[in-house]
């Protein structure tokens, strides 16, 4: 199989890197991902992982996938994708409105955009992610802006995953 490779946005801030899918270890993920594009919403930053963004996502694929090429400790330039159950991540600690609702199910669809990370959740342990892409061009970019979300804010901002 050729390789294939998406886009990844922050919309607002009009940085775009590209991501190539990794189809030999995640094959199942990537399939489902790819026939689900495009994709976008709000974005957030973590507030435990330390250097990630994401947005949430109903569930898109026929069934979830399993758990291939799992993560806790992402490097930079990964994309991870994570399930949810709604009563997981449906606190206000975490500070989502209208995309968590307990008795829901979420995908959450991350970038990791520095190093030392770690997916330790206080409230429910270690959260493997996984690993699906792996951004080859724009992460500085990318990087920065993710940056500047953490410092100025996410309000307005959209986290958009499109075939390249």
């Amino acid at each position: 199989m050729a390789d294939r490779f998406l886009e990844i946005s922050l919309v607002k801030r009009e940085v775009t890197g590209i991501a190539r899918l990794l189809d030999d270890r995640a094959p199942i993920t990537c399939e489902a991902v790819w026939k689900s594009l495009p994709l976008s919403g709000d974005v957030y930053h973590a507030k435990y992982a330390r250097n990630e963004v994401y947005a949430l996502f109903p569930p898109f694929a026929d069934r979830e996938p399993p758990l291939e090429n799992p993560t806790v400790t992402p490097i930079p330039g990964d994309l991870c994708y994570f399930t949810f159950p709604g009563a997981e991540l449906g606190t206000t600690s975490y500070g989502y409105d209208r995309e968590v609702r307990p008795g829901s199910t979420v995908v959450d669809l991350a970038l990791f955009y520095e190093r030392n990370n770690l997916l330790l959740n206080g409230d429910v342990g270690w959260v493997p992610g996984i690993v699906w892409g792996q951004v080859v061009e724009g992460l500085d970019a990318l990087a920065d802006a993710c940056n500047d979300l953490w410092r100025t804010g996410a309000a307005g901002e959209t986290l958009s995953f499109r075939r390249a």
